[in-house]
């Protein structure tokens, strides 16, 4: 085994490590915070973790756009938003059947099928007019961000305190910030070094880079999510689980695809459709699922039929790519 094997699966070892304990701090601080401020733990999972967590996605493609490259920023999005319901649900409910709450069915699912409303309006038509290449202009990215705006206006304004005891303070408010903050660094810097070692672990195995590119680096930019998702329901916070999903959703569509698109316009593959239908389909599969079952949750066997169907898109996916 060469050295420069060795050290790719070193960094990639040490960044799953990192991964681990940065999902573990931030679900610490952000559970203490929650209590210390009487903040459901919900709006946090759907504001400051989410935004964290997303902030992979964001820099991302806030850096392609810059370089020109901002093809590649509609698949991220979208394709972060499948792997959020799919892929990171699934297994967090896999490790823990997850406890929905209340607002997340009646509220933030609905808030999840707006923003995808906005999108397709937005593409809908130039997809379908051959003609011109179809585009997410700078105008439309200026909607997205006042859209991200009016998502925040409406959690504050919608905000409910919670009563809690001395009993349940665990962090001081300093301390949370502190772990938080550790925490989204931990989350950050595990995802670039665990992405690096292994995009170059599977490059020196043969494996090719249009392989390497569908799934590590996709599934590379989620890591966030899905450590701190999948820790939070390991310790018994599905709140902040759930909030973390439903948060990044809104956020990726309404920040990181309006802010791309601001610095320049976003181009709209032809074949993007496919992967917004399902994305509609997976977030109507877990509305309806508990709307009308009022059960309020994420059950195992629900997730394991979650985490089939991502593993069903991924293997279409490789297919129809290899195809081309």
């Amino acid at each position: 085994m060469d050295t420069a094997l060795i050290l790719s699966i070193l960094k990639l070892s040490v960044g799953i490590a990192i991964l681990v304990k940065g999902a573990d701090i931030l679900i610490n601080g952000a559970s203490s915070l929650a209590r210390r401020v009487g903040i459901p733990e919900f709006i946090i999972g759907l504001t400051l973790v989410a935004f964290g967590t997303s902030l992979p996605e964001l820099t991302v493609n806030i850096q392609a756009s810059i370089e020109g490259a901002s093809e590649i920023t509609l698949g991220n999005v979208i394709g972060s938003n499948i792997a959020n319901i799919l892929l990171i649900l699934g297994i967090a409910g896999l490790i823990k059947p997850l406890t929905i709450h209340r607002t997340f069915v009646k509220k933030e699912i609905p808030l999840n099928f707006l923003s995808i409303v906005i999108l397709f309006a937005m593409i809908g038509d130039k997809v379908l007019d051959k003609s011109q290449v179809a585009y997410v202009s700078r105008s439309e990215g200026l909607v997205l961000m006042t859209t991200f705006v009016g998502y925040l206006y409406f959690l504050a304004a919608f905000l409910e305190r919670e009563e809690i005891g001395d009993d349940d303070l665990k962090l001081s408010v300093s301390k949370s910030i502190l772990y938080i903050s550790g925490g989204f660094v931990g989350l950050i810097l595990g995802s670039e070094w665990a992405v690096d070692g292994g995009v170059n672990f599977a490059l020196s195995l043969g494996v090719s880079q249009t392989i390497v590119g569908l799934f590590l680096i996709a599934v590379g930019t989620s890591l966030p999510e899905l450590l701190t998702s999948a820790m939070a329901a390991y310790r018994g916070n599905p709140d902040i689980a759930l909030g973390n999903v439903a948060g990044s959703n809104i956020f990726n569509i309404s920040l990181v695809l309006g802010a791309s698109s601001l610095i320049n316009p976003i181009p709209v593959p032809d074949l993007i459709f496919k992967d917004i239908i399902l994305l509609t389909i997976a977030t109507s599969v877990l509305f309806l699922s508990n709307y009308l079952g009022r059960k309020y949750t994420v059950s195992r066997q629900e997730a394991a039929v979650f985490l089939l169907l991502y593993i069903a898109y991924a293997v279409f996916s490789w297919y129809e790519e290899i195809a081309k």
